[in-house]
């Protein structure tokens, strides 16, 4: 059998890669052993403001110009909702942050996104002495259900494979590789935190941060947006609620623990008054990277071997616009931005 690609992951990158082949009229092959979870359990907001500073996030404008179009495409091809629009309302801790929600506020990459007033409703079960800042046009993509509808999309296609890649049965050709049988013009590996075990990009820089989340219902708490203080809340229907997240630099396992679920509940319980029980606790490895830019290349010496990984916290937005630079890259030569392509660490 002869494909012009193998994908290997189905994470949002592999997703973003994988409907770029199809959109495109290319034959390809996807292993996916849903050993990564990061996409699964990702928050999946869609937010081009850090709310720690008020500072825009990096490319943010362009990232969402494709990636709303992106998310659109997927609901009608698959028939199902994954935007799903949320403002947010950043709760001030002082009269400084208020002043400085301000001084972003006049930006004018900010004017599209930022409400320039203080917030001053009160929110039965919420503390909020210094009143809130609004973002609006954001919102959540709910990654999970996305990633589950497209296995299954790509299952009926039978093009996924739900095994583990064995890297030691790739046989490097002249004009692409062999696979147990399986020749590929080229492949792009989209594995999350699995990149470690490849001895291909092992050597690239990852500094993979462990996150957890619960899921609350609170019943009493009826908010249509998502509140960031401490932690977030994000609503997700049915008085449910995502709580998170933590960073874990040293705990390597998808494991929930008890110290990251106290951490949460801590952090929670200094804004949030109303009763709440807990119906979720979930973790994953962030594959993020020292410089906050993914990973996107080809193989110094195996060309048709290539990246697409280091997503990092804000997946959804960054995965459509980096699937289509690889691509372009490998198709039709068009160099990758440096500051996203690999080859910025062999300076």
């Amino acid at each position: 059998m002869k494909v012009d690609y193998i994908v290997v992951g189905m994470g949002l990158a592999g997703i973003a890669f994988s409907k770029k082949l199809l959109s495109e009229g290319k034959s390809f092959v996807v292993f996916e052993n849903e050993s990564q979870h990061s996409s699964v359990v990702a928050g999946g907001m869609y937010n081009p403001v850090v709310l720690k500073r008020f500072t825009p996030v990096w490319n943010a404008k362009d990232q969402l110009e494709i990636a709303l179009p992106f998310y659109k495409e997927l609901e009608l091809e698959l028939k199902a909702t994954y935007n799903h629009p949320l403002p947010i309302h950043r709760i001030f801790k002082s009269v400084e942050e208020q002043n400085n929600w301000f001084v972003a506020c006049d930006k004018p990459l900010m004017q599209e996104y930022m409400i320039p007033e203080v917030g001053t409703d009160k929110t039965k079960g919420l503390v909020s002495d210094f009143g809130y800042g609004e973002l609006v046009n954001t919102g959540r993509i709910d990654t999970k259900r996305l990633i589950e509808d497209y296995r299954q999309f790509l299952n009926s296609k039978e093009v996924l494979k739900k095994e583990t890649f064995d890297y030691k049965a790739m046989e490097h050709l002249e004009n692409g590789l062999n696979y147990k049988g399986l020749f590929a013009s080229k492949i792009v590996f989209c594995e999350g935190y699995g990149m470690l075990g490849n001895p291909l990009f092992s050597s690239l820089p990852m500094q993979e941060a462990k996150g957890e989340l619960i899921t609350i219902h609170a019943p009493e708490l009826k908010i249509d947006y998502l509140i960031k203080a401490a932690v977030f809340v994000m609503p997700i229907g049915d008085d449910l609620y995502k709580v998170g997240a933590t960073f874990n630099w040293k705990d390597k396992t998808n494991t929930p623990t008890l110290a990251g679920k106290e951490e949460l509940l801590m952090k929670l319980d200094m804004f949030l008054t109303t009763p709440y029980t807990i119906v979720d606790h979930v973790a994953g490895i962030r594959p993020t990277v020292k410089d906050r830019r993914p990973l996107v290349g080809i193989h110094d010496t195996f060309k048709h071997c290539a990246i697409l990984n280091g997503l990092g916290t804000r997946g959804v937005m960054i995965a459509p616009q980096a699937a289509a630079q690889l691509y372009n890259c490998l198709e039709h030569q068009i160099p990758i931005p440096k500051d996203v392509c690999i080859s910025r660490f062999n300076r």
